[in-house]
């Protein structure tokens, strides 16, 4: 009995690494990690602006004559807006010449007597004094052809001010004063215009996504992005801008920065007040590894992926995770080319084990 009781237990104990060799190992999904070339690139909300807005204020009080122009229309740079009754203006220029005429007949005069004081003087014919007040009366009079030209230039500004034209070329809204109408300086603006080519779209990004671009270097002149635009019916702007400006201080009641970019709009389909998205993509393709967001796990000290080595043993990986696009997520760090990262299976097992990998 003794011998059949060691019998079993021999063939007990050599039966069981037996049984443990043939338990199968846990089969896992893994991935290949590859580097790849794309153009990073992320979308926000932007509106647009206007890239000149010009109130039209008149320069002289007068009564307006005529309207030369339809609301709602383009009009160009230097174009005529307005007419002011320009009678009393017209008037005073005349007055203006007149008064420089004689002063210059003064100053002529003026002149004369000097020379002939001088003569006399020469023959002590005259008292010094009456030469003295002879100099003093021609530079008297100089300065009376100098006020007398300044009267002039002015009368001739306020007579051309009677013609309002436009200061840049855009779209001009409508007016706020009809024919016949006082207006002043001191009143309200005649009329709007609104540059429309180009155009600005206004941003406010966070301080946090500005820090790499400030630590690369702020160049306005060639940024190293490119904006593009998404319209509100959901088709793609035909045309690209460029960014060329951005603020030089932080918004503490949002904590964004403001930025601006500028872009053509030769057909008008950009109108000031709306709202577009722009999209930012990088000029230069980069290099980058991404993989599937299903590998990316993370405890309490970060994100990690489980790796399996070349014995198909399971690794844990610390890694530096970035931007998610389209499932799968960006690795700034942790993860080299060519290394494989488990992707499904991933409750199945854990750091040490071993495991049987199958490639996606």
């Amino acid at each position: 009995m003794k011998k059949i009781l060691l019998s079993l237990l021999i063939v007990a104990a050599t039966s069981q690494p037996a049984l443990a060799e043939q338990k199968p190992l846990p089969a896992v999904t893994v991935s290949t990690v590859t580097e790849s070339t794309e153009t990073p690139s992320f979308r926000m909300i932007g509106r647009i602006e206007a890239a000149e807005r010009v109130e039209i204020m008149p320069r002289v009080t007068g009564y307006l004559q005529q309207r030369l122009f339809k609301e709602g229309h383009p009009v160009e740079a230097g174009s005529e807006l307005f007419v002011i009754e320009a009678d009393s203006y017209q008037i005073a220029m005349e007055q203006a010449k007149a008064e420089l005429a004689s002063a210059r007949a003064a100053l002529k005069n003026a002149q004369f007597t000097l020379k002939r004081n001088r003569e006399l003087k020469k023959r002590n014919a005259i008292a010094q004094a009456k030469l003295d007040q002879s100099e003093a009366d021609r530079d008297q009079a100089q300065a009376q052809v100098m006020k007398a030209k300044a009267g002039l230039r002015k009368a001739e500004l306020e007579l051309s001010y009677t013609q309002v034209k436009a200061p840049i070329t855009g779209r001009i809204g409508i007016a706020t004063y009809s024919a016949g109408a006082l207006v002043s300086p001191n009143g309200k603006p005649l009329v709007t215009i609104v540059q429309q080519d180009p155009i600005h779209v206004e941003l406010t990004v966070s301080e946090k996504l500005m820090i790499e671009a400030r630590r690369n270097g702020l160049d306005l002149d060639n940024p190293p992005v490119k904006p593009s635009l998404v319209l509100s019916d959901g088709s793609r702007y035909e045309h690209a801008g460029e960014f060329n400006y951005v603020s030089p201080e932080v918004d503490r009641n949002t904590d964004t920065v403001r930025i601006r970019a500028t872009f053509p709009n030769p057909e008008g389909i950009l109108l000031p007040g709306e709202f577009v998205h722009v999209t930012v993509r990088n000029k230069q393709p980069q290099k980058m590894i991404t993989i599937p967001q299903s590998a990316v796990l993370k405890d309490r000290d970060g994100y990690y992926v489980l790796a399996v080595n070349r014995d198909n043993t399971v690794e844990k990986r610390p890694v530096q995770a970035g931007e998610q696009r389209k499932g799968r997520w960006q690795i700034n760090g942790g993860l080299a080319q060519g290394e494989r990262i488990i992707t499904e299976g991933l409750q199945k097992v854990r750091p040490g084990i071993q495991v049987k990998a199958v490639e996606e």
